[in-house]
């Protein structure tokens, strides 16, 4: 017989924590005992204080340590100590804040979660509470954390709240003063303390003050002095010779306003350049994209200023107390975020390169900005940032979707400030004899430089021939470099390593090098060139069609120029007679697809209010600088200086290389013609609505 088992009715088993999970939520839930100190802060705020005292007692030894913080907040009632507080995970800030409920000082509550208060056990084992609300008594407590977790089930883990007269909140006075015990881990050294009194100090934003004024500040009785001589930051700020404040509302309206203070001491012009409604273009994996209503729901309107320096030693020793501003800049570099006028942390502290600025800058150092140079401040909305949600230990947001496209937009912004601020580098560095330019000349200065040398040397009819060849061979090689379609980074690093060259010879002959040392190591710089040279194709330069060449440029961005319903007006492919000139047909037409890109680019991202996008090519014989192949869009133009727009590296696009029309420039200097950047009324355009970017490939006339 077999037997048979009866299934009994489901049991009711519900969790029962463990009283541990206590200590474990104090110990990781916070990522270390300076930012326990910040998140009480932050609960200070959401309790509508206007101020927060924070003392350090004794907390650089072991023995008496303590550290208190008191608020004067609207403090709690026996049923909010009991029902809330006492109560992990409590949702009810986590609902104010969806419910849009603001406090009597317009606050939105910071806290979300229901977890802060477990801040205190990161800081020690023994705590005790005063808090009192608006006519009411005091209420108290002490938790004592290690008699707490030793308790098996978390419901038995009790706490007794009492209440008394006012002893501490008295009169009229509310708030909430909590004193840690006990204080945990190693003792605090003079680093530790002053850390944390910039970053109470930098808590707040700098932008326009509330109406509540929230203030924190840290006291330290025990050693008063390690709190002072900390740098008056405003005093720093006004001392960068750089700064761009920036707004993006809610449909991607960018606002911007740039300043150039200038260099005491150095000839280089003070200017300011600002835009209103400008179109901001970010950058992700699969491309540009505007910055839209679409793309900032979520996030909110963007508020924010940069304050750049720039920390070559000609340069910091003007603006003085050099040691002093490298401390500061290694010490509060980088850019912070606030959110409703109160900081999220670890933005903006050392060593947190959240926007990957450091990395970015490796390929164009002297181009770009980096975490040591810049104090940069963003401010978020907290009502309209509903998609940015800060991770349960308050080290930043968690990193999803809506936190990617906050770093690609603030990054955008960045790349436009770079623009502006790179004009005004460039003509500092001509002030203080450093500039690097790259063109067709670069090389002329310090050939003759050798010249100079040689004759003095006696041996000029030795090194003469060799200065020729390696001239010969620099054009050679930019020419084939051209050609061959690779990148305008290619000539950089042959520049680099030819002009490094030369200035060794320089210096070698200036040290008293002997005439046949001299003349060798001319001969080794001709051999670099020749070294570079093997790695390029050679092209061709012989007659060829204009008309062919202007078909050909339309032929090959045909699929984008339907992608993006862009008309091209082309009269001279219908003319009866064709256009014969010499030139190498694949470095013009190299140049013509870089304009023919940037037309497309700046067309397609700028209107998109259904007007009708169009490019105009032609070929002029009795263009007034020559003949000449025409390009004219009905974009939104230039906004640059012809000599800014040919700088390598200088680009409005969103991380674009801005070598594009540095690469046209030498194709047409190549050939001896020139690129340049002819008025409307110049050009004779089909209709005037063709009034946006317009320049002119001058040819050298021959046929």
């Amino acid at each position: 017989m077999t037997e048979q088992t009866s299934s009994a009715g489901p049991v009711d088993a519900p969790f029962r924590p463990r009283a541990r999970i206590l200590q474990l939520l104090g110990d990781q839930l916070i990522g270390s005992p300076r930012l326990a100190v910040l998140e009480l802060v932050k609960n200070a705020y959401d309790a509508d204080a206007s101020s927060v005292q924070i003392v350090l007692n004794n907390v650089h030894q072991s023995e008496g340590s303590s550290i208190t913080v008191t608020d004067d907040g609207d403090g709690m009632t026996l049923e909010t100590l009991r029902d809330i507080w006492l109560t992990p995970g409590h949702d009810h800030r986590a609902n104010q804040r969806n419910e849009g409920r603001r406090s009597k000082q317009g606050r939105l509550p910071l806290g979300e979660k229901g977890l802060g208060r477990f801040a205190v056990h990161k800081l020690g084992d023994q705590i005790s509470m005063v808090t009192r609300a608006a006519d009411e008594d005091e209420c108290y407590l002490t938790i004592n954390w290690t008699a707490l977790s030793g308790q098996e089930y978390l419901d038995e883990a009790r706490v007794q709240v009492f209440t008394r007269e006012p002893q501490v909140f008295i009169g009229d006075k509310t708030g909430t003063q909590i004193h840690i015990t006990a204080l945990r881990g190693s003792a605090w050294d003079r680093r530790q303390v002053r850390w944390l009194q910039r970053q109470v100090l930098s808590i707040c934003s700098p932008f326009e003050r509330k109406n509540d004024d929230f203030r924190a500040f840290v006291e330290f009785p025990q050693h008063r002095q390690w709190l002072e001589q900390i740098q008056d930051p405003e005093a720093i700020l006004r001392l960068a010779p750089w700064k761009f404040e920036f707004t993006v509302d809610t449909l991607g309206s960018f606002d911007w306003t740039y300043t150039y203070n200038g260099v005491a001491g150095i000839d280089s012009h003070p200017r300011t350049e600002n835009s209103e409604g400008d179109i901001l273009f970010a950058l992700d994996d699969h491309g540009e994209w505007p910055v839209d209503a679409a793309s900032l729901m979520g996030i909110g309107p963007l508020k924010g200023v940069f304050y750049t320096f720039d920390r070559d030693a000609s340069i910091l020793k003007r603006l003085g107390q050099t040691t002093l501003l490298r401390q500061y800049l290694n010490e509060n570099g980088g850019i912070r975020i606030y959110r409703d006028g109160i900081r999220v942390y670890n933005y903006g502290e050392p060593g947190d390169d959240w926007l990957g600025l450091d990395v970015r800058r490796i390929n164009t150092p002297s181009e770009r900005i980096s975490n040591n140079i810049v104090i940069g401040l963003l401010e978020i909305d907290l009502a309209s940032s509903t998609d940015l949600h800060e991770k349960t230990n308050r080290e930043g947001f968690i990193e999803n979707i809506a936190y990617k496209k906050l770093q690609d937009i603030l990054l955008a912004v960045i790349a436009r400030f770079e623009v502006e601020r790179n004009i005004d580098k460039r003509a500092l560095r001509i002030a203080t004899a450093k500039k690097k330019n790259i063109n067709s000349n670069d090389i002329a200065e310090p050939l003759a430089e050798i010249r100079s040398i040689a004759g003095k040397h006696g041996i000029l009819r030795e090194v003469e021939p060799l200065i020729e060849a390696t001239l010969e061979r620099f054009t050679r090689f930019k020419t084939t470099m051209l050609r061959s379609n690779l990148s305008g980074m290619a000539l950089v690093v042959v520049f680099h390593e030819l002009e490094h060259s030369i200035r060794l010879l320089i210096k070698s002959s200036e040290g008293g090098a002997t005439a046949s040392s001299i003349a060798e190591q001319a001969r080794t710089i001709a051999r670099v060139l020749d070294g570079f040279a093997d790695i390029v194709r050679k092209g061709e330069v012989k007659n060829n069609s204009i008309k062919g060449l202007i078909r050909r440029v339309v032929t090959l961005n045909q699929v984008r120029l339907t992608h993006h319903e862009v008309e091209v007006i082309a009269p001279f492919l219908s003319a009866e007679q064709d256009a014969e000139r010499s030139f190498s047909f694949g470095l013009l037409l190299g140049a013509l697809n870089n304009i023919f890109d940037n037309s497309l680019f700046w067309l397609n991202n700028t209107y998109r209010d259904g007007r009708k996008k169009r490019i105009f090519i032609d070929y002029d014989e009795d263009f007034i600088e020559g003949p000449a192949i025409l390009i004219v869009d009905n974009g939104p133009g230039f906004k640059d200086a012809p000599e800014e727009l040919t700088e390598p590296f200088f680009t409005r696009r969103p991380n674009g290389m801005g070598v594009g029309l540095y690469y046209v420039s030498l194709a047409m200097e190549l050939h001896g013609g020139r690129l340049a950047f002819p008025t409307l009324d110049q050009i004779k355009r089909p209709s005037e609505d063709f009034n946006g970017a317009a320049v002119a490939l001058v040819l050298d006339g021959k046929k």
